[in-house]
């Protein structure tokens, strides 16, 4: 069964890198069919030179390309950051080096010539996982704004009964009442939008809060 764009995929494009220019209309072609955006490059540099690298999609990438190798681009998009997912696309006897790039953190890797729903598959894949990338960023940054809106002694309060301490022990290492350290507790749940402890200490965990 075919794939196709779901409504989510919308705004997300397939960025095709690939100094084959048939190729590259023959899987626009393909991405288009099923309701996919893309973006055309012919080489690493035109893709670097584009406002695409922090674009929502995915990246369609060859192993073999004039300017660079797909392997020494892929470790040059991770060290700047760019978390983009990557598929390798890969002729005969690239096959070692598509496995280097599956362990570098590649989707998949497709040797030519491959079937139109393999790609598919691949791109299907790709796209969530960049999805839940973006929304794990958003929810991250959500976080710590939620954080700075804490007051320092609330922030205190949050890192130690986060780390199991009681409100008494915390009122006891503050110098503070046990009815203040509730109070700074409680409106740091609120801030923090926590339904209840078990939220706030998965919260500290992933902000990595530290008494």
């Amino acid at each position: 069964m075919t794939a196709s764009a779901s409504p989510t995929d919308t705004q997300a494009a397939i960025h095709i890198v690939d100094d084959d220019a048939g190729l590259r209309v023959a899987l626009d072609g393909l991405f288009r069919s099923v309701g996919y955006r893309t973006r055309l490059f012919g080489s690493a540099a035109e893709f670097m030179a584009s406002n695409a690298t922090e674009a929502a999609g995915c990246l369609v990438l060859d192993v073999r390309l004039p300017d660079i190798s797909g392997l020494d681009f892929q470790r040059q998009l991770s060290d700047a950051g760019i978390a983009m997912p990557v598929i390798l696309m890969t002729g005969h006897g690239d096959i070692p080096m598509s496995v280097r790039g599956m362990k570098a953190g590649a989707i998949d890797f497709l040797p030519k010539p491959f079937r139109d729903q393999d790609m598919l598959d691949a791109v299907a894949a790709a796209l969530e996982r960049d999805r839940a990338q973006r929304a794990e960023r958003r929810g991250s940054a959500d976080l710590h704004a939620r954080l700075e809106t804490l007051s320092p002694r609330e922030r205190q309060v949050v890192a130690l009964v986060t780390n199991g301490l009681m409100n008494k022990q915390v009122a006891h290492g503050l110098g503070l009442s046990e009815i203040t350290v509730k109070i700074h507790r409680g409106n740091a749940m609120r801030k923090m939008d926590a339904k209840s402890l078990a939220d706030l200490v998965k919260m500290a965990e992933m902000l990595r809060l530290k008494p």
